[in-house]
């Protein structure tokens, strides 16, 4: 029987390599690792956090997703959704041929075009129970990229299902991780979720297990982000608590010990752990990364740039994270938001979902900048925007020196 579900890769790693170089590599970032990850160029000095970019789920998806071009050179290859939230290699895998298939109103994949003899590559988010039905049902070649990171929050919440605790999830409602994960619970008869964004949406909940609140208000307000036979009066008498993996991890901790305490003055402290479970799955890059920001913000810093996709969902979190500890912070997509031509400086600034103009002499008086960049965001992306620093501030040749081989 030929074999059509592949979740470890296809061993091809030596013969992309020369395109992955091609397409990610930046001598800018290697000559910052070089130097303890602080370069000088002229009067701007450079630190780079100790953790940023690529992370190893990242990494995978991204190989074996031109492990499968390589594989399937003539095959017609489709992508459940984007890869990564990054918009440049969403477009390097376009360019190689790759197409990407789009939801329809219910929220589902269209798969109706996908055939036997197609291969479709499921991205480092996961996809829900039901699109792994279908393209196990249509029979196409199924590449798995999921991150094990997400697979390990799905065994969670599966555990909760299992036990009769409804899963309370730290995340976007619309996340495709979240949405992934959320499907894993209902796998299971009577099993419950409910998506919590942050801890002003948990407050509700928390009141409502404490013995306050309305449960007819409560069910409507999150309609959208809980399971659709969710029943207040039930489903939160016991609760495990999980999370999105790109989450700021001090709020999943902090979400998870008040829910701890709600059940303590329900139930009493000898009775909570009949009620309430919890287990810390923020993914290790994300926590890595975030710790990085912080370290890097110990030092003097006077600006801070976050790059990275402003669909990402950790990306968001770090320029989040700098700017609450008090750094002028500016998060950007690429180096592109940084114009040469009149100095301005395009960004999203933290909480909202548009795009704006600094204006020139954003730079101006700043000699110590920070980078960052999320966990899709690769190394080329980084080092252009340094360049592009450089150029602003009329310093590039002072880079390019730096930058040189020694």
């Amino acid at each position: 029987m030929t074999e059509t579900y592949f979740r470890r890769g296809f061993g091809l790693k030596s013969a992309i390599e020369g395109q992955l170089t091609a397409d990610y590599h930046s001598a800018v970032v290697d000559a910052l690792r070089s130097h303890g990850h602080v370069l000088t160029a002229g009067p701007l000095t450079f630190r780079l956090a100790q953790e940023f970019g690529f992370c190893y789920g990242v990494d995978r998806a991204v190989d074996y997703a031109y492990e499968t071009r390589h594989k399937f050179p003539e095959r017609r290859i489709f992508l459940a959704g984007e890869i990564i939230h990054n918009p440049h290699v969403n477009q390097k895998l376009e360019a190689m041929g790759i197409g990407f298939l789009d939801r329809d109103a219910g929220g589902d994949f269209d798969f109706s075009a996908i055939g036997a003899t197609d291969v479709v590559i499921m991205p480092a988010f996961g996809v829900t129970v039901r699109d792994f039905a279908r393209l196990k049902e249509i029979g196409c070649v199924r590449v798995d990229t999921t991150c094990g990171s997400v697979l390990n929050v799905w065994k969670r919440v599966e555990n909760y299902a299992k036990d009769g605790f409804t899963a309370v999830i730290h995340g976007k409602h619309y996340h495709e991780e979240t949405k992934a994960t959320a499907s894993q619970v209902e796998r299971y008869p009577g099993g419950r979720y409910l998506v919590v964004r942050d801890m002003a949406e948990a407050r509700p909940v928390l009141d409502f297990i404490e013995g306050r609140g309305d449960a007819a208000v409560l069910r409507e307000r999150f309609a959208h982000a809980s399971s659709a036979e969710f029943d207040c009066a039930t489903d939160l008498v016991r609760a495990g608590i999980a999370n999105q993996t790109t989450m700021l991890s001090g709020e999943s901790l902090a979400i998870a010990a008040e829910f701890r305490r709600s059940f303590a003055l329900r139930y009493g402290e000898d009775k909570v752990d009949d009620h309430f479970r919890t287990f810390d799955t923020i993914c290790s890059a994300t926590q890595e990364r975030q710790d990085a920001v912080v370290k890097l913000l110990d030092e003097r810093v006077d600006l801070m740039l976050v790059v990275g996709g402003y669909n990402s969902s950790n990306t968001c979190h770090l320029a989040a994270l700098a700017k609450s500890k008090g750094v002028r912070t500016f998060h950007i997509e690429d180096a592109r938001c940084v114009t040469t031509t009149d100095g301005t400086l395009c960004h999203q600034p933290v909480g909202q979902k548009a795009e704006v103009i600094e204006p020139a002499g954003w730079l101006a008086g700043r000699s110590i900048i920070g980078i960052t960049a999320g966990a899709s965001t690769p190394n080329n992306k980084v080092g252009e925007t340094i360049a592009r620093v450089c150029e602003v501030a009329g310093v590039l040749p002072a880079l390019e020196r730096a930058v040189e081989p020694r």
